[in-house]
């Protein structure tokens, strides 16, 4: 009976979090409450309390699942058999599969509200992005040492710069409702990371 318990409460967490990420996504963390949570799960908001104290530790929550999962898929494609440039591709496409579905980037969402989020929450984003820069880093030395990359500057730098252009792209891609632009964007960048189209030195 305590196992059905237990088992009743994990799955109230996952539908909890599942719903407030979808929320964040959506309208962002400031653009919800515990309320609408309890009233898109029919749940009582001391349920949601029972769960996690407050919006904050949702929060945090929210982030840690999000990252761990966004780990689990960089860490696949760091496995497969594929050149750098192919394994950049995959990483643009973890983003176009979450515009697909009309929803923005968990941390980009967060960012953008950075100012107003709880300390924790705050080193979590930075955390967040600083670990996808650092797999972005690893990616674009392979490249380069493969030759299949070329770019200017430190690959911390250009990993920075993909960061950002993605991020980016998807947040102007939101309004027009359209990923195509999105992918027009990603494309038009990794191109320019193409050892085939690098520049010649300047002299």
């Amino acid at each position: 009976m305590a196992g059905k318990r237990q088992q009743k409460g994990q799955d109230t967490a996952t539908r909890i979090l599942d719903a407030a990420e979808r929320l964040v996504q959506v309208r962002g963390f400031n653009g919800f409450s515990y309320a609408d949570v309890a009233a898109e799960l029919e749940i009582t908001k001391a349920s949601l309390h029972y769960h996690f104290a407050g919006k904050a530790e949702l929060g945090e929550a929210l982030i840690e699942r999000y990252a761990t999962r966004f780990g689990e898929a960089l860490t696949q494609i760091e496995t497969s058999p594929i050149d750098a440039a192919a394994k950049l591709d995959a990483y643009a496409k973890l983003y176009a599969d979450v515009l697909r579905a009309k929803r923005m980037c968990l941390c980009g969402m967060l960012a953008a509200e950075y100012r107003t989020l709880p300390k924790p929450m705050q080193n979590a984003v930075i955390r967040f992005f600083d670990e996808n820069e650092a797999w972005l880093e690893a990616v674009l030395v392979q490249g380069q040492g493969e030759g299949s990359l070329a770019f200017a500057g430190s690959a911390s730098d250009a990993a920075r710069m993909i960061v950002s252009a993605l991020e980016g792209a998807m947040l102007v891609s939101r309004p027009y409702a359209d990923p195509a632009r999105f992918q027009a964007t990603a494309e038009r960048l990794f191109a320019s990371l193409s050892s085939s189209s690098a520049l010649a030195p300047s002299r």
